[in-house]
C-alpha cells in the first residue's frame, strides 16, 4: 500500500505500523450509518451490534429509508433498548436527511469539511461522529480525529506530549499529523491498533 512509505517517514509513527495493512471501504446507505453511529454511542461493540440488529428487525431485517424511521412509533424504537435521547437523535437524523435530501451520491461529491459542516447541524451528531463516518463509511483517506481519546492517548505516549495541557496537546497533534497528509486516516487506524496492543507500563 502506497500510504505506508509516506507514513514511515515519521520515524515515531513508523513504530506503530507493523505488518498489518489497512484498507478503507465505502459502505452504502449513509443515513443509516449515521443512525448506527448514534445507536452505538457509549456502548460496547457487542451491545451496539445487538441493538442495531433489533433496529433492523423493526424493518424485516432490511435497512430502512429515513421516512420509514420517522413513521416508526417512539415506543417501538424505545423498545429495542434505545434511551429517550437516542430515539430523538435517530429521528433527528431521519428528518434532517429528508429535509436536506441527503443521499450517498450527494455526500460523495462533497469535501470532508463540507460534510462535517452539514452533518454537525443534526442534534446528537458531533464532529467526532462525522469524522468516524468519513473514515469508516465514506472511506476517506485523509481524516484526522484530534478529539478522539484513543488517538490522544497513543500520540501522548508516542510523542511524549503533555496531556495536562489539552490545548497545547491538540495543537501539537495537528502539527504532527499535517506531515501524514494525505493519509491521516491510515495513521489513525495504526495508532488505535498500536495503543490497543501496547503493553501497559
Amino acid at each position: 500500500m502506497e500510504y505506508i512509505a509516506h507514513l514511515q517517514k515519521d520515524k515515531k509513527l513508523a513504530k506503530t505500523i507493523g505488518e498489518e495493512v489497512h484498507e478503507l471501504k465505502l459502505h452504502p446507505n449513509i443515513p443509516v450509518r449515521i443512525m448506527a453511529s448514534i445507536i452505538s454511542q457509549q456502548l460496547s461493540t457487542k451491545v451496539a451490534k445487538v441493538i442495531f440488529k433489533r433496529f433492523l428487525e423493526l424493518y424485516k431485517g432490511k435497512e430502512p429509508k429515513p421516512q420509514q424511521v420517522l413513521d416508526t412509533p417512539f415506543d417501538a424504537l424505545r423498545g429495542i433498548g434505545l434511551s429517550n435521547a437516542k430515539v430523538s437523535y435517530v429521528q433527528n437524523v431521519a428528518s434532517f436527511c429528508i429535509e436536506h435530501k441527503i443521499t450517498d451520491k450527494k455526500l460523495l461529491a462533497m469535501s470532508n469539511e463540507e460534510i462535517i459542516d452539514l452533518l454537525v447541524q443534526i442534534k446528537g451528531v458531533g464532529k467526532w461522529s462525522v469524522e468516524m463516518l468519513l473514515m469508516f463509511t465514506l472511506g476517506r483517506e485523509d481524516v484526522f480525529a484530534v478529539d478522539d481519546l484513543g488517538i490522544q492517548q497513543a500520540m501522548t505516549k508516542l510523542y511524549k506530549l503533555d496531556a495536562a495541557d489539552k490545548k497545547g496537546m491538540k495543537e501539537k497533534m495537528l502539527k504532527l499529523s499535517a506531515k501524514w497528509s494525505p493519509y491521516r486516516t491510515y495513521a489513525c487506524l495504526h495508532l488505535w491498533r498500536w495503543k490497543d496492543n501496547t503493553p501497559k507500563p
